[in-house]
């Protein structure tokens, strides 16, 4: 953490200022807050998530479906230029390191009083859209509002059960919250199919999972999407852009989350063409999704290994001033021009910064940040963005390292996901783990998909050692 530009101590000034925020009373509504306490709200996170940003409800309604994702309201606690909000903005995320979490905010904060943890009262931002049969989307808006989770639940046992498993406890204890996911989950099908129709891309990430047991690294495995998952992603999605487009015909600068056109395009088509299928020469995000899509139902098996070079080839995301009345870059991967990142406040500054913005909008205020401001904190949100995407893959090479030492000799299929001055680079797909290619590297690119052996580890540096078989 030290060596990517991080702190993560917290000063001894935010330690006070966490104290007098704790003493403080519960929130109560007020004068342009809306009280949704009675709604039945939930939330679905991983099954060790404890920084809880979102939850949602839905409403079937003349139309469609009325569909509320409600985001922790981090700005009543944490002010502008405070102690806490001073080394936020210098570390502007959280970083998950494997063994352990490393918080933007501190944990009485983030896991506790502005975390949207079940039978808490919390105040929150309210991004509410009406979603159409065909997906499209109408009536969104933003607003401030009171809310409780009722039910805190997990992407695998929610996930599963959506899929067609037993309920978990929860779930199959009450009717009314099993009616009223089934009705999140048709909705959130709606949307997905609508963005796939606009071009948006449909990859299947699959996440390596460390198995732990008293404290020790036993394996490792994948992690694919479910149900439950998707279902998030894609109210999230929608979310954002509701609040990008809320910032937007408000008239101010904001910042957005963009993924440029891809700039090794043509490196994508040559791909397409070994399956023999032919991309535009210009850039088209439809007709990629339109191939994945093809070639996800001819080869299901392989379609991660596909998944991963387009998505390496993409090039990563990344933050931008997008000032008052001017088109921004937009986010090819989702084929929009409206899109910012607000979900996530409690382990993201963007967010945070985004909350304050649309805060002051709606009550309005003067914007809280200028454009060279909000110009300087997009890039120190991408600069630290990328230092902790660092930071989490060289501690899952060094989980990894751990896991495999006992695979050596062992072999796997394999896809080139780096070629460069410091080697090249391959990843295995079951279970997800990357190392680098040490022979048998010459005239690949990244795409390829290879046969490889494994043939050294090493923990304490987070080496993982293959050779072309």
């Amino acid at each position: 953490m030290l060596q990517d530009g991080f702190h993560p101590e917290f000063p001894p000034e935010a330690n006070a200022q966490l104290a007098e925020i704790s003493a403080r009373s519960a929130p109560a509504p007020t004068d342009g807050i809306r009280d949704l306490r009675n709604l039945l709200w939930s939330s679905i996170d991983n099954d060790s998530s404890r920084d809880l940003d979102q939850i949602e409800v839905a409403e079937r309604v003349p139309g469609g479906i009325r569909v509320k994702v409600a985001i922790a309201d981090v700005d009543s606690a944490v002010t502008r230029d405070s102690p806490i909000d001073q080394h936020a903005s210098s570390e502007t995320t959280s970083v998950y390191a494997g063994i352990h979490t490393f918080p933007m905010l501190p944990e009485q904060l983030s896991t506790g009083l502005t975390s949207l943890n079940e039978g808490a009262d919390r105040l929150a931002i309210v991004l509410e859209l009406l979603v159409a049969p065909d997906g499209k989307v109408s009536n969104d808006c933003v607003y401030r509002g009171l809310v409780r989770n009722h039910a805190q639940l997990t992407y695998n046992a929610t996930g599963a059960w959506l899929e067609g498993a037993p309920a978990p406890p929860k779930v199959g204890s009450s009717q009314p919250l099993q009616d009223q996911l089934k009705l999140q989950d048709e909705a959130a099908m709606s949307l997905r199919k609508q963005r796939q129709l606009l071009g948006a891309l449909n990859f299947d990430r699959i996440e390596a999972q460390p198995v732990i047991a008293d404290g020790q690294v036993q394996d490792i495995r994948a992690q694919p999407k479910n149900h439950a998952s998707k279902l998030i992603e894609d109210f999230m999605i929608a979310g954002n852009e509701v609040m990008a487009r809320a910032l937007l015909h408000a008239g101010v600068s904001s910042i957005r989350r963009v993924v440029k056109t891809p700039e090794r395009w043509p490196r994508i088509v040559e791909i397409a063409a070994r399956y023999g299928e032919d991309l535009p020469s210009v850039a088209d995000s439809a007709a990629l999704n339109a191939f994945l899509q093809k070639r996800k139902l001819a080869d299901p098996v392989h379609y991660a290994d596909l998944s991963l070079a387009v998505i390496k080839l993409m090039g990563p995301g990344e933050y931008a001033l997008a000032r008052a009345g001017e088109a921004d870059a937009g986010h090819f991967a989702l084929a929009t021009h409206d899109y910012t990142h607000s979900t996530a406040p409690n382990r993201r500054f963007a967010d945070l910064v985004t909350q304050r913005l649309i805060k002051s909008v709606l009550s309005k205020r003067p914007a809280p940040y200028n454009d060279d401001e909000l110009d300087a904190i997009a890039r120190n949100c991408t600069l630290k963005e990328d230092a902790a995407r660092k930071v989490e893959r060289n501690m899952n090479k060094r989980i990894a390292a751990v896991a495999f030492h006992s695979r050596i000799g062992q072999k796997f299929a394999a896809v080139v996901t780096g070629v460069g001055p410091k080697g090249v680079y391959v990843r295995v797909l079951d279970p997800p783990v990357e190392g680098r290619l040490m022979h048998g590297f010459d005239g690949v690119d990244v795409g390829d998909q290879v046969h490889v052996t494994l043939l050294n580890t090493d923990p304490q540096r987070g080496f993982i050692d293959f050779g072309r078989t």
